[in-house]
């Protein structure tokens, strides 16, 4: 489902989003980090003096098939035994019993087999440390290119995935790239055992009343709206930062008294 467009025939469409500066600001970085062949994303890798740089072009037809070339780049790469810069590949991961689709920033495959993860990101490295935050969002990020790798490795002869991935900001405050290598076996670890607890997507579309859709362009805002009311929630406040139908349902909340509209943790402390 379209969330943005539900929540917009909803008339509960949310404010938030990046703005175009700091777009402009994030694609001008990343372009810098890649200019060249990627050399200087090779030296923050630790290639001083890499030679040849192989740059396959991933473009195919639709995420299958961006997938399908993504996966034989690395083959092709991993076999020819030369430093190989991705750039934005295409991998698959299975959540929930569906194929999800993640695009990396970078994946370098090195002359010895082995596979790294470049995460390129705007927010600033003071003195070397980057916010916490930040960069424990990155990390939980970069777990999910890992593990989708890891699927692909395990069919390439020669093939390793590291678990540290290379995370890319901007010194200081200027747009000099720096980079530090981020250890994310715990990350993956965490991620293993979301993803195994998960429920199966036709467990819960089984659950959905018969004839529910969510089809914008053939429904109305009522039938929109009474669908949408047939689905339990599990409003709180920070899905306003997250989910393009949080103003639609805090609406819900309120309107039903609920407690959630306080918080998880006033929820918690007050039970049903």
């Amino acid at each position: 489902m379209d969330k943005l467009a539900l929540a917009s025939a909803l008339g509960a469409q949310p404010g938030f989003g990046q703005s175009q500066f700091a777009f402009m600001r994030g694609n001008a970085f990343e372009a810098k980090v890649k200019a060249g062949g990627g050399a200087e994303l090779l030296r923050l890798l630790g290639a001083d003096a890499p030679g040849e740089v192989r740059t396959p072009d991933l473009s195919a037809a639709g995420p299958e098939g961006r997938t399908a070339r993504t996966a034989l780049a690395l083959r092709e790469a991993t076999a020819a035994g030369a430093w190989t810069l991705l750039d934005h590949p295409l991998l698959a991961l299975e959540v929930a019993g569906s194929p999800v689709y993640l695009e990396p920033d970078a994946v370098v495959v090195h002359p010895d087999g082995r596979w790294t993860v470049v995460e390129i990101k705007s927010f600033p490295m003071i003195d070397g440390t980057a916010d916490a935050a930040k960069a424990g969002a990155a990390a939980r990020q970069a777990a999910v290119y890992v593990l989708a790798l890891e699927r692909v490795a395990a069919v390439t002869p020669g093939a390793e995935v590291g678990t540290s991935v290379l995370l890319i900001c901007p010194k200081d405050f200027s747009n000099q790239p720096t980079g530090s290598a981020v250890d994310v076996r715990k990350q993956l670890a965490v991620t293993r055992r979301q993803l195994a607890r998960l429920t199966r997507l036709d467990d819960i579309a089984a659950a959905l009343p018969e004839g529910l859709t969510f089809d914008v362009s053939a429904r109305s805002a009522e039938e929109l709206a009474a669908a949408v009311d047939a689905v339990p929630h599990a409003y709180a406040p920070e899905c306003l930062s997250s989910c393009e139908l949080a103003f639609h349902c805090r609406g819900r909340a309120r309107g039903a008294g609920a407690v959630e509209t306080l918080g998880r943790s006033v929820r918690g402390e007050l039970g049903g």
